[in-house]
């Protein structure tokens, strides 16, 4: 009899326990002066000027729903503290929008957590199982999994994105060592070498450019901070290069020159590795299927051995 009554309230305990914390952390609260002056600071050290944030309403009920849980989220983190500065920098490259994020990954959760106890009321109308225990287990996990799917497909595009960019940058530092080469100065070298292409990449090298110009801000220092928006070691690395040899025009070629080569190079050694991860794969898919084929030839001999 206590066994029968002890679940139930454990269940509702647990629920009710998880939605207290989703309302009290969604629920708007006034924003203290700390995390106030620490947002202005981050707005200026990265050259935007601070307005207030309008509310934004959207198009629907969805709309208005998901920005309203973004923005309450996103000042949940920054009164906790958690930068999470790799998946910012994930999302900075595929220009997605950090409150829409959080939006989505609070949705999933929540989704995750209806969606557990409906599967386990599918699993128990089979006759699979009846312990009332196994519903708060199901919501927990689906919630935490749901919770987490969109980091894993943030890292995943973000990693295809960046060997992109990588490989237009070492395209980018072959133009601007010949436009080196053919007389003009560094700053127009590097916005012309950025101005043959309207691709993502080159987009957001020539803007980054383009604002530096406007700031007064110097070009190399502009891609460093890019480079560490982006998470990209190789403009970074490019940044502290050009600082040093910027008023020598030979140095400044033959230092682009060996970054591009060095670029190739790298680039090369991926794709060969990748292709003997593949052909490894294979291998062992063809290793299974010969096994396989194996016991379809030894079964039957072996059926008549034993029944013998």
């Amino acid at each position: 009899m206590s066994d029968i009554i002890t679940g139930p309230v454990l269940i509702g305990a647990v629920l009710g326990l998880g939605i207290y914390v989703l309302i009290r952390a969604l629920t708007r609260t006034k924003r203290s002066a700390v995390s106030q002056i620490a947002r202005i600071d981050a707005m200026r050290s990265s050259g935007s000027v601070y307005t207030p944030r309008p509310e934004d309403h959207g198009t629907g009920r969805l709309s208005g729903l998901r920005s309203g849980v973004g923005a309450r989220v996103a000042e949940l983190y920054l009164r906790q503290g958690w930068e999470q500065r790799s998946i910012r920098a994930d999302l900075a490259v595929l220009e997605r929008g950090w409150e829409r994020f959080l939006a989505t990954k609070v949705l999933l959760g929540v989704a995750g957590l209806v969606f557990g106890p409906l599967l386990f009321v599918i699993v128990a109308t089979l006759g699979f199982g009846s312990s009332p225990i196994i519903p708060v287990w199901l919501a927990l996990m689906c919630g935490a999994i749901f919770f987490f799917l969109p980091d894993l497909e943030v890292r995943r595009d973000a990693a295809d994105k960046r060997r992109d960019l990588r490989r237009v940058i070492g395209a980018y530092l072959d133009l601007v060592a010949m436009n080196l080469a053919g007389g003009r100065g560094l700053p127009e070298a590097l916005m012309a070498a950025a101005e043959v292409s309207d691709g993502w990449a080159l987009r957001r090298l020539r803007n980054t450019l383009a604002d530096a110009r406007i700031t007064g801000t110097s070009q190399w220092l502009a891609l460093g901070r890019l480079g560490e928006e982006l998470g990209v070691e190789e403009l970074k690395d490019l940044s502290s290069s050009l600082a040093l040899v910027a008023d020598d025009g030979a140095k400044v070629r033959e230092s682009l020159a060996s970054r591009a080569e060095t670029m190739r190079h790298r680039e090369m050694a991926e794709i060969e590795g990748a292709a003997g991860e593949k052909s490894q794969s294979m291998l062992v898919a063809q290793l299974l299927l010969c096994a396989g084929f194996l016991v379809f030839l030894i079964f039957p001999a072996a059926m008549r051995v034993f029944q013998v």
